[in-house]
């Protein structure tokens, strides 16, 4: 198997854990609380924020031009069309501007974030690709585990669910992985053990992601 290969199956547990999470259900059924969904846009429009700044820094250590621009066209899809559309949807789900700019990280989402952002200022562009991947690739993967099951009757749940499955955001999804794969090639027993505790600290923030936002955590002081 592919470097991305064995990582994704590593982490298997946490992926099946991740779509049987009653938000996860609940967005591919229809049955999620809005008042849940509007937390959750909220909070990944923060999320979004620092994602950007660590894909710039990929962008950054990538040693060939070529895997510089793709991650700089990344880049700026994800900062000036997705948060642009982000922006949108939080509006059409009754979040104000105002309101969406002023969202404060809660606990889980400042952990995930400092995660990444450690990584990409302190690592190569295979770590961070591992960072990267299980929210990158995991996106994909849920949205289209739902497709599979039917679209939802609430527009804005199956406008996610389209959004995720479109053969842009897929196409970008998989050259992440085959980025992954082309520097995995001769990497070290060692190298890799620490690319999988990456990418499966990645991993369980997300399904923590899912969690917080089903339990819309706040901070306790």
């Amino acid at each position: 198997m592919s470097l991305f290969a064995r990582l994704h199956e590593d982490a298997a547990p946490i992926r099946e854990r991740i779509l049987a999470h009653p938000f996860v259900r609940g967005l591919g059924d229809g049955t999620l609380p809005g008042d849940q969904y509007q937390y959750y846009l909220r909070q990944d429009y923060v999320f979004l924020i620092e994602y950007c700044r660590v894909l710039a820094l990929a962008s950054a250590r990538a040693a060939e031009l070529a895997v510089a621009a793709r991650l700089s066209d990344l880049l700026n899809q994800t900062l000036n069309v997705e948060m642009d559309l982000h922006r949108e949807t939080c509006w059409a789900c009754g979040i104000s501007p105002e309101a969406l700019e002023d969202t404060r990280p809660a606990p889980t989402t400042l952990a995930y974030t400092n995660h990444l952002r450690l990584v990409a200022e302190t690592s190569g562009l295979a770590a961070i690709l591992a960072a990267i991947l299980p929210c990158a690739y995991g996106y994909w993967e849920i949205a289209t585990a739902l497709r599979a099951r039917g679209l939802p009757r609430v527009p804005a749940y199956e406008n996610w669910i389209k959004t995720y499955t479109a053969d842009e955001y897929a196409a970008a999804a998989r050259w992440l992985a085959a980025a992954l794969d082309r520097l995995g090639e001769e990497i070290s027993s060692g190298a890799e053990a620490a690319l999988r505790e990456i990418f499966l600290t990645s991993a369980r923030y997300e399904y923590l992601f899912f969690d917080m936002a089903q339990r819309m955590e706040e901070w306790p002081l």
